[in-house]
């Protein structure tokens, strides 16, 4: 195939997110010559959240051939292990690194600032605003923005997480797609109490959990991660305040280290609160408007979610190249291609929130044996294999050579 039919300079792209996803597919688009913009609501890069991983030999594959395995590996956290502990603070479970955290890990913000420093200068990104509206016609796609000017382009690629608006305007409402895992999770910075140093604790009590880790060597700072069992709740996504009230009232007078993260939930500014949930579509496409990452096929916890949507980010601009932008073959390709491994990745996430938040005394207790086994030398080659091999549960094709 000629360099001619692999230059996608002809195709102009909107994406929508410039969380992980969005900014994967903009370097991947990128590197074949594509116009992109990402339209981001936020009013700048998301900086910090949780750590996410990246495990196997497709992650590291894909990862090499997007130029970034190695600024990945020098912003890694380094995290150790987790331990799982009493109410007064005694180790129970001991959980190896390469359990939590993968072959190697960082923190969102850092990877999306990593893919965001390698494109800025190819893409155009647009901070504080979003898509109002999208019509397609046969030569394109005319989208209104809630502040700037109307354009058109030829694609447009929904990487709007799991409460996706692209999805929602072009895919229908996300009561359709969005499968609740009766459980919540909140995460949110703390201060060091215990005096961690990139090492993490677990504590269990009947439908909640609390975990705080250190995972940069801060000797000042750590993170919180909240886990609980519930109903459906009803609530603004955008309402601080009212999540903050949920997490008092769903945590109060549970023991360990649990009133001093409540404290700091006080203070904090930066708090993430959300149904472990995932979304599951009929279908990714739909004529020039494609979903990707969270979008088209999230978890919020527990899936790899982050792996999966490189991934897919990295398939779909290779078949888009392989067309040479001819968007039709593209994406019925990348919907045979990435669905079944997307999909396979999912089911493991439903185990997230029984695994922190066992819904008795009985099921703690035999998660914290089954765990003990699990990461006895015995068994911890054993167990690697196992959760890298959702990872690695697809075949990449050759792509054609990039640019840079």
């Amino acid at each position: 195939m000629t360099n001619e039919t692999n230059d996608l300079s002809h195709l102009t792209v909107l994406i929508s997110g410039a969380g992980v996803a969005g900014p994967a597919l903009a370097l991947n688009l990128a590197r074949y010559g594509a116009r992109v913009t990402v339209v981001e609501k936020a009013p700048a890069l998301r900086g910090g959240g949780f750590a996410v991983d990246f495990r196997g030999h497709v992650h590291r594959g894909v990862l090499t051939d997007m130029g970034i395995w190695d600024e990945i590996h020098a912003r890694q956290t380094h995290m150790g292990r987790q331990i799982v502990v009493g109410a007064d603070g005694s180790p129970r479970v001991d959980l190896p690194a390469e359990m939590m955290s993968g072959d190697v890990e960082l923190f969102r913000g850092e990877l999306a600032r990593i893919m965001y420093e390698r494109t800025r200068d190819r893409v155009e990104y647009v901070f504080g605003d979003s898509v109002a509206s999208l019509t397609e016609d046969a030569d394109g796609v005319d989208v209104t923005f809630d502040k700037g000017a109307p354009r058109r382009f030829g694609l447009v690629v929904g990487a709007d997480g799991l409460h996706s608006l692209t999805r929602r305007l072009v895919f229908g409402d996300e009561s359709r797609y969005l499968r609740f895992f009766d459980h919540y999770v909140a995460g949110f910075a703390v201060p060091n109490h215990l005096g961690l140093d990139r090492t993490g604790r677990i504590y269990s009590e009947p439908g909640r959990a609390v975990a705080v880790g250190n995972y940069d060597g801060d000797p000042d700072r750590a993170g919180a991660m909240l886990v609980f069992r519930s109903e459906r709740l009803s609530y603004d996504r955008h309402d601080i305040a009212a999540q903050k009230r949920i997490l008092r009232e769903r945590f109060a007078g549970m023991g360990w280290e649990t009133p001093h993260v409540l404290e700091a939930l006080e203070e904090t500014d930066d708090l993430y609160f959300d149904a472990i949930a995932q979304i599951h579509v009929d279908r990714l496409t739909k004529g020039r408007v494609a979903l990707l990452g969270d979008a088209g096929y999230g978890a919020t916890m527990g899936g790899m979610g982050t792996g999966v949507a490189v991934v897919g980010a990295y398939v779909l601009a290779g078949e888009l190249a392989l067309a040479g932008g001819d968007h039709r073959t593209a994406f019925a390709e990348y919907e045979t291609r990435i669905r079944s491994f997307a999909k396979g990745c999912q089911k493991i996430s439903g185990n997230a929130g029984p695994f922190f938040a066992p819904a008795t005394e009985r099921r703690i207790r035999s998660r914290d044996r089954m765990y003990r086994l699990l990461g006895s030398r015995l068994l911890a080659g054993f167990f690697r294999k196992l959760t890298e091999k959702a990872a690695t549960d697809i075949r990449l094709r050759a792509y054609p050579p990039a640019r840079g």
